[in-house]
């Protein structure tokens, strides 16, 4: 008997409330009926991995944008006005080789962004020279390392980097890396324990880190132990230095189907953005389709897209 391929397929969603109150599961239940969702991108697509930042009147939505036809994904901006109208969206940063996850930050005024980039086998910084799409990239944070997810805060005046590596046994799923630093663009040291945690059930980053009410760094991560991006929890450092580091995973939980009925299987990023918060659903595909779609790639039927930025 032939298996019916699985296929993960995210929708992205911007919730009217900020980060702090969804930390109670029952707040993002009630927002439900509230959120803005991104466009549907069309067949065999989807979007995923949401970061935003808001300038004047508009809130960017910088997003994964994947196809499954050439298994290649791109950073789309969506953008909205002052009453989440979808105004239009653009390919922000494109490569030859896949792009995820782009994490934004702002200093002194300027725009940053440190997109996956595993393949390329780097953690780079990228700088908005013509906001919201010229971007150039201006220097390698870390080389030389297959690194996922990975996102940037300063704090107590150190900058802390918590990303994952991709290797074999799944260990982009279940191990925490960290690096830390005194200036943004380096140099960058990885900490003498890493990997600083090894557990399935939420290691792999998956949003903004924040800092809490007493002054802790919160980690939103991924619990994998049942799918990839099954939900979310959150990971809070009780210590966090160039030597050591203790940490433990807070009570709060969100899954897919408390903001969406129809994706119930999974929620893999929670991004800050001031009075509102970013996320992504899951809902998993089991289709004999996807054999065809693999196979027109695999034959050279579809073209895979080529980009240069």
């Amino acid at each position: 008997m032939r298996v019916r391929p699985s296929s993960d397929f995210w929708k992205v969603g911007i919730v009217p409330a900020p980060a702090e109150a969804l930390l109670d599961a029952e707040t993002l239940t009630d927002c439900a009926s509230r959120i803005t969702w991104l466009p549907d991108p069309g067949p065999w697509r989807y979007l995923a991995d949401p970061f935003g930042i808001k300038q004047g009147d508009a809130l960017h939505v910088f997003v994964e944008a994947y196809d499954y036809r050439t298994k290649h994904g791109f950073i789309e901006r969506h953008e909205f006005g002052p009453n989440m109208e979808w105004r239009g969206k653009t390919i922000a940063l494109a490569k030859p080789f896949h792009l995820s996850y782009p994490f934004l930050l702002e200093q002194n005024g300027d725009v940053l962004m440190v997109p996956e980039s595993h393949k390329a086998g780097e953690i780079a910084l990228y700088r908005a020279h013509a906001f919201p799409d010229r971007w150039i990239r201006e220097v390698v944070l870390l080389a030389d390392i297959p690194a996922a997810e990975a996102c940037l805060i300063q704090h107590q005046g150190s900058w802390w980097m918590f990303y994952t590596i991709v290797g074999a046994g799944a260990r982009d799923q279940r191990e925490l890396h960290i690096a830390f630093s005194e200036r943004l663009t380096g140099p960058w040291k990885v900490h003498p324990s890493n990997p600083v945690l090894d557990d399935r059930a939420g290691a792999r980053p998956g949003g903004t880190p924040f800092v809490g009410v007493d002054d802790k760094i919160i980690l939103p991560v991924q619990d994998c132990s049942v799918s990839y991006g099954g939900s979310i929890r959150f990971l809070q450092f009780d210590e966090l230095n160039a030597t050591h580091v203790a940490c433990e995973h807070l009570p709060h939980r969100l899954t897919g189907n408390l903001a969406e009925a129809d994706y119930a299987d999974g929620l893999h990023t929670f991004s800050t953005c001031g009075d509102v918060t970013l996320i992504d659903v899951k809902r998993i595909s089991r289709s004999f389709s996807r054999h065809i779609v693999n196979l027109k790639r695999r034959s050279g039927l579809v073209r895979v897209r080529s980009f240069g930025q």
